[in-house]
């Protein structure tokens, strides 16, 4: 097989190898585009042609785990199981959270688990009945079961396993496809619900929006994240403007400065600890573009937009996963999610029969 480069493109440009797309295309054709697209393109194509990978042995310390996780600049990594010879789930900064909350009692106790426990054991004792079998893709699958199993098992980060080997080869996200789709956007017609604002096509979560304020525990931020199942949280202010946020990724710095045996503090003062440049929040408004905001979030290469209103109160969010979901599932229809499921149970009968 020739690789792939890192930015998507293949040595030789040929048009007819990046997606057959004709100059009659109907409108009716250039609304499901992005969802041909991806159903042209193998998980192969969007891996880079180097790439870092952490993989973790079951029985090693948690703590040291999430050190390794700073260390190596990685957000999550696989994790090997010596007894059974395969790759049994993922850690990620979750884990650390959920460690947190689960043990923190305060400043004057060490967090013991964190500090002893092995992965396994953190695994047998969060898991227990709750366990399921680790969800990955074969680099030969389409670039759309990615997408459709992310969005499915409401997951951010899907291992690419070799199927002949066993060898994880890369850890596919939303923001990874979206980038990978926006190298491509510009040979492709332009659908028409792109040029659609945001309130016109429902994109994004509006209800019920999870959110703090700058004098709110990080305790208490760190309990929102395990109880509403969110991947950040927007500071608001007590106006209702939204003036930071706080993201799971920024919880990792609690690992990296060794600060998590204090979670008392407030969020405005864990928020003085990130460890990378802070542009500010990227916000955007109900009214704009899908086509504006997809240029936007991929720029700024940002898993979120905050949208405000006109005097930047909060109104809601519109995630990867949104984004993912109004350019290649919803144009998708119904009928193709079926066939990928059925196609997934007769791949599983056989190997079963065999």
């Amino acid at each position: 097989l020739e690789k792939r480069n890192d930015d998507g493109g293949d040595d030789d440009d040929d048009d007819d190898d990046i997606f057959p797309v004709s100059s009659t295309a109907s409108e009716e054709s250039e609304r499901d585009i992005y969802m041909r697209f991806m159903k042209c393109h193998k998980c192969y194509d969007i891996i880079p042609t180097s790439s870092k990978l952490v993989v973790f042995d079951t029985t090693l310390q948690v703590k040291k785990a999430f050190f390794a996780l700073v260390a190596n600049g990685v957000r999550a990594a696989p994790l090997w199981e010596s007894k059974k010879q395969g790759f049994v789930g993922m850690l990620t900064i979750t884990d650390f959270i959920n460690i947190l909350t689960r043990y923190y009692k305060s400043p004057m106790v060490q967090i013991y688990e964190l500090e002893e426990h092995k992965i396994e054991t953190w695994r047998e004792l969060y898991l227990q009945e709750t366990f399921k079998p680790l969800v990955h893709i074969s680099p030969g699958a389409s670039i759309f079961e990615a997408v459709h199993s992310l969005i499915k098992n409401k997951i951010h980060r899907l291992p690419v396993i070799d199927p002949v080997s066993g060898n994880a080869l890369y850890i596919l996200t939303h923001k990874r496809i979206l980038k990978f789709l926006q190298l491509f956007v510009c040979e492709m017609p332009m659908p028409a619900f792109m040029k659609q604002t945001l309130e016109d096509l429902s994109v994004g979560t509006y209800a019920n929006i999870a959110f703090i304020h700058p004098d709110t525990p990080l305790i208490t931020a760190l309990s929102i994240f395990t109880h509403r199942r969110v991947s950040a949280l927007p500071v608001v202010d007590h106006n209702g403007k939204v003036v930071d946020i706080y993201s799971k990724f920024d919880v990792i710095n609690l690992a990296a400065e060794k600060t998590y045996n204090n979670l008392d503090v407030t969020v405005t003062e864990a928020l003085r600890h990130r460890s990378q440049y802070f542009e500010g929040v990227m916000k955007c408004n109900k009214l704009e573009t899908l086509e504006t905001i997809v240029d936007r979030i991929v720029q700024a290469e940002v898993h979120r937009l905050v949208v405000v209103d006109e005097e930047s109160r909060i109104v809601g969010i519109v995630s990867l996963s949104d984004i993912l979901q109004a350019l290649v599932l919803t144009p998708a229809g119904e009928q193709y999610i079926v066939v990928i499921i059925i196609m997934n149970v007769v791949v599983v009968t056989l190997c079963w029969r065999s």
